[in-house]
């Protein structure tokens, strides 16, 4: 097999990589028959000497390869005609701007395995970006909470050289006693915790978080069961809630009257009931101040109504003023600050991307190599210039 690793080509640079130059060279000893090829780009956190010191070979032109890797979306003007990618294609929840790109993947009959879709036996995501992308959202929210109080300045994830440098300032914060809710039990929630416990902010239950006063910071984090119920019933069928959300309203209403701070880490569709309105939002008793929504569904299709467009890494941070509902500065009293960065891992790509690796090499490499993987054909959204079966709902989307 040849593999090529492609230049991340989106107009916002991503300097992620699915393979670290060691990952490559180990690929290729565990397996005499496989060669692996890079393009050559300026703006990856691994270099292109880093590669070619392992024995990478640097290359243009990729049209040899049978396999080629990414992170983010492909350009169209990228595509190679007739060839096997894997990325993150942005597609599975019908999103508008990518609706071009699955059009051009068809008719270049390309087969998409998208790494989203990659999933276990028991119907767990293998591989993802997940907890990178709530590390960095916990720190981005802690230093816009950090700005708006201007009780301290935390130093941005992306100037640290990794996140060995990021938890070297976590100690002695002087962070007043918030009371931050974290939405979700997944990847991206539990990576965010990671960083509150790093920070000592003391974690509490639901209960508590909702009937006491703290005289330090506190944070406490909602499973689904604790989001969303039945109208009338106390009891929660997880298993129902997954087939049936629509069935369900939020119960999420007590913590926009508590907590300061939202870190929203869980994953939305139009299904699943929103957290609160535009007209929750111009209540006088919303205390909720920043919103670290990490799982950045734009709106008007999303759970958070304030998270109006992405942000960038550097300039993560912009205002939503409730009672206008439009954007404004940042940092004023009568406004909510919002932190929408849609590619938070790009912060700490080094770290990022061994991680990544390191999935790549363990849950799924071996099912590549297999011609009838349950694993690969569930997760492939095109083939032969049609839809895989499992994506058939997306008919409509690309018609």
């Amino acid at each position: 097999m040849k593999v090529g690793i492609v230049r991340e080509g989106k107009i916002k640079s991503d300097f992620r990589v699915p393979l670290t130059p060691k990952q490559c060279r180990y690929l290729q000893e565990l397996y005499g028959n496989l060669q692996i090829f890079v393009q050559p780009s300026q703006e990856r956190c691994f270099s292109d000497e880093e590669y070619q010191s392992q024995g990478i070979p640097l290359t243009e032109n990729l049209g040899e390869c049978d396999l080629l890797l990414g992170v983010k979306e492909v350009p169209i003007s990228m595509l190679l005609p007739n060839k096997t990618y894997l990325f993150f294609s942005h597609t599975i929840k019908k999103q508008p701007y990518n609706r071009e790109l699955l059009r051009a993947i068809l008719q270049q009959k390309i087969r998409l395995v998208d790494y989203e879709c990659l999933h276990d036996e028991e119907g767990k995501r293998v591989i993802a970006f997940g907890r990178w992308a709530g590390i960095v959202g916990a720190h981005n929210a802690i230093l816009t909470w950090g700005r708006r109080s201007r009780e301290f300045h935390l130093k941005p994830m992306h100037e640290c050289r990794d996140w060995d440098e990021a938890q070297t300032y976590y100690q002695n914060l002087p962070i007043s006693n918030i009371k931050l809710v974290v939405t979700g039990e997944g990847r991206v929630a539990n990576g965010a915790t990671e960083v509150l416990d790093l920070m000592k902010i003391k974690r509490i239950s639901p209960q508590a978080f909702l009937e006491k006063n703290f005289s330090e910071p506190v944070y406490t984090q909602l499973t689904v069961k604790e989001m969303y119920g039945k109208q009338g019933e106390a009891s929660f069928d997880a298993n129902h809630y997954y087939q049936h959300p629509e069935q369900y309203v939020s119960r999420f209403d007590p913590y926009t009257d508590t907590a300061n701070i939202m870190l929203n880490g869980i994953y939305w569709d139009q299904r699943i009931p929103v957290f609160f309105t535009k007209e929750d939002m111009k209540r006088q008793d919303f205390t909720i101040e920043v919103i670290a929504d990490v799982t950045c569904d734009i709106a008007p299709n999303s759970s958070i109504p304030s998270t109006l467009r992405a942000s960038s890494i550097t300039d993560p941070i912009y205002g939503y003023d409730p009672l206008l509902e439009q954007e404004t500065k940042p940092f004023q009293n009568h406004c909510i600050d919002v932190m929408a960065v849609d590619n938070l891992p790009n912060e700490l790509p080094r770290d990022a991307s061994q991680d990544f690796g390191n999935q790549l090499i363990s849950k799924v490499w071996s099912e590549l190599n297999q011609t009838n993987s349950q694993m690969i054909y569930e997760a492939t959204i095109a083939v032969d210039g049609d839809l895989n079966q499992p994506y058939e709902y997306l008919r409509d989307y690309v018609s």
